[in-house]
């Protein structure tokens, strides 16, 4: 089995070469195109000063450049690290300042300034093409398969981005599992249209496909037109979506996604209404996983023979082992099995220029339970985040936006159900004088991703506080519903 990324490719270089690997918006990328294009990635990062241990910041849109810099960057054993178009440039610049990247590519949509950087160069898409179009080589580098190979940003209770760090073991074992155990190979066209500036996504699309043999479709668009089109256009065999996407697939039965043998999505926050709508509109059998930055990937996903328990995320993944301690669910390497001691938590967190923490477990910060046959079930979350429409938004990040306008006294955040995202995010005010709902809107949109700002919002006297005057949170959503609607 491969030990790291850089040999992930080689048997199916010996055996073929031709056969697809990557198609994009930008192409299409044979095995043996796909090894050069890495190649000539990995000599441009060098060419700029790259080295084993640095990091490499992508904030590109889903094409081929985000692909073979990935790869590049893991053959001479960089650090990578995603940051996402969506988020508001100053999101941006912090997650880049948080690593201090050697080098940031830099796409359309990315509003990190050079002179803001710092110690990183950026290059914008036709820099970047340009120099890796000199085909230059790095010398060979032998990497550790347990070093630090990607972060993985992700915001805890307090909103504070994290980033959580994991090795070329821990990218590609799960990559390995899931071809195993669901039997995939060349025949497999893994489509992809969420970011895959998420780490998860390079581990389930670009990793998954290269183990299998098969070929990644990294799709561009996410609204439904645009997924069919994708689907029919590549014949992708299995797509991966986020619930509101089902949910809007599944209100247009006219669309042709008859090429997929499966559809994947997330777990708890997948109502069973939405995955049997999809079901009865395209007759297409919905997969429905749990997964975790820290895991990384699918900790649990419905079997391959096509069983589902309704409420359930399927059964635990062969390599991990999860019980519920106190409610919680704990993540730990399996003790037997084919799979046995193989997997390995996270290597920590990247701060101040290392890595730091780590252990031997992963606590998930969700409650649920898992039963004698391996069947998952989330049945709450313990951590307060807000997961709207596939993307998770931390109600103290945004309270923290909310309370730095001057008109601002306090401020709650707080998801509320919704049949289309899951949940949509609101907010309570104490406002101040002449506070508007739109001047509120336009603040946090200088200051946050658009995900992340509230749809739904509500004026109140005061919020409901603990002796420690902390918000009781249970009560946040029954004072929505009655609360006056802040000035328009």
């Amino acid at each position: 089995m491969e030990a790291v990324i850089a040999r992930v490719l080689d048997r199916h270089l010996a055996e073929r070469p031709d056969a697809p690997a990557v198609i994009a918006r930008g192409g299409a990328l044979t095995y043996a195109g796909l090894d050069a294009a890495a190649g000539a990635a990995a000599g441009a990062l060098w060419e700029l000063g790259v080295r084993p241990g640095m990091r490499v910041a992508a904030c590109l849109p889903n094409d081929l450049d985000i692909v073979t810099a990935f790869h590049g960057a893991q053959r001479i054993g960089a650090v990578w690290a995603g940051i996402g178009e969506a988020l508001a440039p100053a999101e941006q610049a912090a997650l880049a300042a948080m690593i201090e990247p050697t080098v940031i590519l830099a796409g359309p949509r990315c509003g990190i300034e050079a002179d803001n950087s710092k110690k990183s160069r950026v290059l914008d898409t036709r820099a970047w093409r340009v120099l890796t179009a000199r085909n230059l080589t790095a010398p060979p580098v032998t990497a550790d398969p347990h070093a630090p190979a990607g972060i993985a940003f992700t915001s805890g209770t307090t909103g504070a981005p994290k980033a959580i760090t994991h090795s070329q073991h821990n990218l590609l074992l799960p990559a390995r599992v899931l071809a195993a155990t669901r039997g995939y190979g060349p025949d497999l066209r893994k489509g992809d249209s969420f970011p895959l500036t998420i780490l998860n996504l390079q581990v389930l699309c670009t990793l998954l496909a290269a183990v299998s043999g098969g070929t990644a479709v990294v799709m561009d668009r996410r609204d439904p037109d645009g997924v069919a089109e994708w689907i029919q256009r590549s014949r992708a065999t299995v797509w991966n979506g986020a619930p509101a996407q089902l949910h809007d697939l599944a209100a247009r039965p006219d669309l042709d996604l008859s090429a997929l043998s499966e559809a994947w999505t997330g777990g708890g926050d997948t109502p069973e209404h939405v995955r049997a709508a999809f079901t009865a509109a395209h007759r297409i059998p919905v997969v429905v996983s749990y997964g975790l930055s820290e895991a990384p990937t699918c900790v649990s996903i419905d079997p391959p023979d096509g069983r589902h328990r309704e409420g359930a995320s399927g059964r635990v993944l062969e390599h991990l082992d999860v019980t519920a301690e106190e409610g919680e669910l704990i993540v730990r390497a399996a003790q037997d099995g084919p799979w046995k001691k193989q997997w390995r938590p996270p290597l920590g967190l990247w701060r101040d220029g290392h890595v730091t923490g780590g252990g031997d477990q992963v606590a998930t910060g969700d409650i649920g339970t898992v039963d004698a046959g391996g069947w998952l079930t989330v049945t709450d979350r313990k951590k307060l985040m807000i997961v709207r429409g596939g993307g998770n938004v931390s109600p103290a990040e945004v309270e923290r936006v909310l309370t730095a306008h001057p008109a601002v006294r306090r401020a709650a955040v707080f998801g509320v159900p919704d049949d289309r995202l899951g949940e949509r995010v609101a907010a309570l005010i104490v406002p101040g004088t002449g506070v508007t709902e739109e001047a509120l809107a336009e603040f946090c949109a200088r200051r946050l991703a658009r995900y992340k700002i509230p749809d739904r919002w509500g004026a109140a006297a005061e919020l409901p506080v603990n002796a420690m005057n902390k918000v009781i949170r249970p009560a946040l959503p029954d004072l929505l519903g009655s609360a006056p609607p802040l000035q328009k």
